[in-house]
Formats: structure tokens, C-alpha cells, sequence
């Protein structure tokens, strides 16, 4: 595979009753608004994964192969990371519809809902795990859409050498401009191709800085504009494009998330050891080195620790 992700630095401390008893690793790039790098840490150039943080560049192939959705809310679940909510299961379900299939022509694995209110619904009321409700399931609604107008067969659809797969692995080459020197498996079941934190930051530069009426620019219109069904009610992709105006913002599992904002830049980071609570703290640093500032940025700033009910300490951001 040539070179491999080599590890970050420390990036984010964890405090509690004013002792330090952690500390989180991970690298982080911003890039100004040209492309150009801004800061950065920790290593940016090798490849890693970057989970559903690649979902928007796959919604542009989609679109590139012939999906067309009149409704952007559809295009913003194929998007998606969603929290299982009713409205994300009724936009999934309605897609698979409009392709005359249903929940079983899925290949994403039966889960319960990644969001706590959802799942804690679900479980309320007798329910268990299903393929709708997993959290890429829009994505895979929207593959199965773009085999049916493509011409390509629904069957294997998930797979790498899938007439699907080989496209869009072409799109998110082109907006990274690299090659996806590695390919696996996601959670989902369908690949999962790597990129730099780099590569991945220019990426979303480009869907920002797109004309609306271009793929591109057409799923970051969308994805903006429908924030809550990228995440959900209380996703942190959600909020963060609910508030700061303009912003596009993904999050990917394993620590990852990207954000990028027209005019201003763009920001990709991976916390190595995957804790999703230290991925904030460190954004915020990075969008602010931006000149980039908002409440809900505030709110981000710190994580609380508690102790026995009550804060007793916060994870905050080294850099």
C-alpha cells in the first residue's frame, strides 16, 4: 500500500478535579480559502479512513451516474449518518419506494438506531434491530436509485468491483486528488476508501465552493439546508451546520469529522484512538484559527467530566 498513517500528536487533554488523566493523539489539517495549509499537526499526508466523512463526494457520483432526486431533503439522507429518527426512517423508506423496493433489497446490517433518543424509543416499544434503521441506510437507498437509472445490477451493489463502486471511487479520487491507495470494508458493508486528511479537506473545499447547480455544489446545497437529516436532532454535524451559517460539515467514525465554509477554509481531522469526545473540542480550535467563531462553537469548546452527578472537569483541546 506504500505509506501508512504514522499516528498523531497530542491534541486534546482530559481534566478532572484539575488533574490531567488523559490525553487524546490525532492530526489535524486546515487548510485557508484557497487550498492552501493554514496549520497543521500530527500527520496529514498518509492515508486513513474516512469513513462516512467520504458520504457527500459518494452523493456527487450518484448524481454523476444519473440519480435524480426533485426533493434535496432525499438528496441530504443519501448523505447521511442518521440517528434513526421517524423522519430519517420516512425519507429512507420513501426512496426505496420510488426504486420499487424495499427494506429487504438493503445490504447495510439490521441495527438499532445510533441516536439515544431514537434507539431508546425503539426499544420502549418492544422494537429491535432492522436494516432501515441503521445509519447508512440512505446511503444504500441511494445506491440502489443510482443502479436502477445507471443500468447496473441491484445485485452485489455494496461490492468494490461493482460498476457502482468503481464510479464513485473515481468521483472521490477526483475531489481528493489522490488515489485511494487503500479500500476496505465500512460498517455498512460497502467500501470504504482512504484518503489524507489533506485530500479529504480539499475535497470539501471543492463541494463548498461548487456552483449550487453542479453535483457538487447541489448535495452541499442540500446538506446545508437539511442539516438534520445529515445527523440528527442532536447530532454534532447537525448543530454545527444549524450554527454557523453556510458551514458543511460530516462527521466519520473512528475520531474523524471535515467541515469546510466558502470564503474562509477548510478543516479535516482524525483523533487516533476513535474517541468521538475529543473530535469537537479539537474543531473548534481549528475552525477559530479560521477567524471562524459562533455560539454553538462555544458550546463545543469544552466536553464536561462529571463526578458523582456533577462537572468535575472537561476534555479541551491542546492545540
Amino acid at each position: 500500500m506504500g505509506k501508512t498513517y504514522e499516528g498523531g500528536v497530542p491534541l486534546a487533554e482530559v481534566v478532572r478535579s484539575d488533574f490531567v488523566e488523559g490525553v487524546h493523539r490525532g492530526s489535524v489539517v486546515v487548510l485557508d480559502g484557497v487550498g492552501a495549509p493554514l496549520a497543521v499537526a500530527g500527520d496529514v499526508t498518509s492515508p486513513i479512513f474516512p469513513r462516512s466523512s467520504n458520504k457527500p463526494m459518494q452523493a456527487v457520483g450518484m448524481l454523476r451516474a444519473g440519480l435524480s432526486l426533485t426533493d434535496s431533503a432525499d438528496l441530504a439522507i443519501v448523505a447521511a449518518s442518521h440517528a434513526g429518527e421517524g423522519f430519517h426512517l420516512a425519507r429512507v423508506a420513501g426512496l426505496l419506494t420510488e426504486a420499487g423496493l424495499d427494506e429487504g433489497a438493503l445490504h447495510c446490517p439490521p441495527e438499532l438506531p445510533v441516536g439515544e433518543q431514537a434507539r431508546s424509543a425503539v426499544l420502549r416499544a418492544g422494537g429491535g434491530p432492522t436494516r432501515i434503521q441503521m445509519n447508512c441506510s440512505g446511503k444504500h437507498a441511494g445506491m440502489l436509485l443510482t443502479c436502477r437509472v445507471a443500468g447496473w445490477p441491484l445485485d452485489g451493489y455494496w461490492r468494490a468491483d461493482h460498476p457502482l463502486q468503481r464510479w464513485l471511487r473515481g468521483t472521490l479520487e477526483e475531489f481528493t486528488g489522490e488515489e485511494a491507495v487503500a479500500v476496505g470494508v465500512d460498517g455498512c458493508g460497502a467500501p470504504v476508501l482512504s484518503a489524507s486528511l489533506t485530500g479529504l479537506a480539499r475535497a470539501y473545499l471543492r463541494l463548498v465552493t461548487a456552483d449550487g447547480d453542479t453535483e457538487a455544489g447541489l448535495v452541499a446545497g442540500a446538506m446545508r439546508a437539511h442539516p438534520e437529516l445529515v445527523g440528527g436532532t442532536q447530532a454534532d454535524d447537525t448543530r454545527l451546520m444549524r450554527g454557523v451559517p453556510g458551514l458543511l460539515a460530516k462527521v466519520g467514525a473512528e475520531g474523524v469529522i471535515a467541515t469546510a465554509l466558502p470564503g474562509e477554509g477548510a478543516v479535516a481531522l482524525k483523533i487516533d484512538d476513535g474517541a468521538g469526545r475529543a473530535r469537537m473540542p479539537v474543531l473548534v480550535s481549528a475552525l477559530r484559527r479560521l477567524g471562524v467563531d459562533a455560539p454553538v462553537l462555544t458550546e463545543f469548546a469544552e466536553v464536561p467530566i462529571f463526578g458523582g452527578g456533577l462537572p468535575v472537569g472537561a476534555i479541551r483541546s491542546l492545540w
